[in-house]
């Protein structure tokens, strides 16, 4: 009975997930659809609101610069750079993750905002 109700929750949605949250727009540039070396500006995250406050946590928020370096040898996870720290992402992840393709050059050093 222990094992039906670990399954059953292990299973089950999160309670906060809805589908208009998991809905991505037709229009708009994914996190994966960068190329290796190539740099954006996230602008919204689509995913439920646990993980898209975790993502946040470690950098991936909204008018934050990211660069995609890498891909893993198999196609997944992706390597991202944010703020200086790299982190892998899965493709399901990144997908949820509308950006604006940007140059390096048009931002500044956190510092040396006027």
């Amino acid at each position: 009975m222990a094992t039906q109700s670990l399954q059953a929750c292990l299973l089950a949605p999160p309670a906060d997930v809805t589908e208009v949250e998991m809905d991505i727009p037709p229009q708009g540039l994914a996190l994966i659809d960068l190329e290796p070396g190539q740099t954006a500006v996230i602008e919204r995250i689509y995913l439920p609101s646990a993980d898209a406050h975790f993502l946040m946590r470690i950098g991936f928020f909204p008018g934050a610069q990211v660069r995609f370096c890498r891909r893993a040898p198999l196609g997944d996870p992706s390597i991202y750079s944010v703020d200086g720290t790299h982190i892998a992402l899965r493709s399901e992840t990144a997908r949820h993750i509308l950006v604006r393709s940007a140059e390096p050059d048009d931002f500044e050093p956190v510092g040396e905002r006027s």
